[in-house]
C-alpha cells in the first residue's frame, strides 16, 4: 500500500508543477507587464525580430534621458527607443533653440552618436 501512495503523491506533484507553470506563463503574456517593457529591453515579435520604435521605460528611461540631456547640454526629451537600427538606446532631444538632436546609446547608457535631426 505504501507503493500506492507514493505513485498517487508524485502524481499530484506533476499536475501541481504543471498546473504552476501554464498559470505563470498566462500571467507574462501581457504587454505592458512583460519584463522587457518594464526593463527597457527590446521586446520581440513572433518572428523573433525586434518590434520597431519600443519605447524605454522603468529604470533605464531615467538613466538614457540624463546621459541624453548631459550630452546635449539640456532640453527636453521628446522620444525614446529601445532597439534602435544604429545603437541599443537612442532619445530624441529638443534644445532650448529648437534644435533636435537624436542621442545613440549603447547598452551602459554611454553615448556612441549623437547628431542633429533636420526632419
Amino acid at each position: 500500500m505504501t507503493e500506492k501512495i507514493k505513485g498517487v503523491a508524485a502524481a499530484v506533484a506533476a499536475v501541481a508543477v504543471l498546473g504552476g507553470a501554464a498559470i505563470a506563463s498566462a500571467a507574462g503574456s501581457g504587454d505592458s507587464s512583460s519584463p522587457a517593457a518594464q526593463s527597457g529591453e527590446p521586446a520581440e515579435n513572433e518572428s523573433g525580430k525586434e518590434s520597431p520604435d519600443q519605447a524605454i521605460g522603468g529604470s533605464p528611461l531615467d538613466k538614457a534621458s540624463a546621459a541624453a540631456l548631459q550630452h546635449t547640454g539640456g532640453g527636453q526629451v521628446t522620444d525614446t527607443e529601445v532597439g534602435d537600427e544604429q545603437s541599443y538606446y537612442e532619445v530624441e532631444v529638443v534644445r532650448d533653440d529648437g534644435t533636435q538632436v537624436d542621442v545613440q546609446l549603447d547598452r551602459g547608457f554611454q553615448v556612441v552618436g549623437g547628431e542633429v535631426d533636420e526632419e
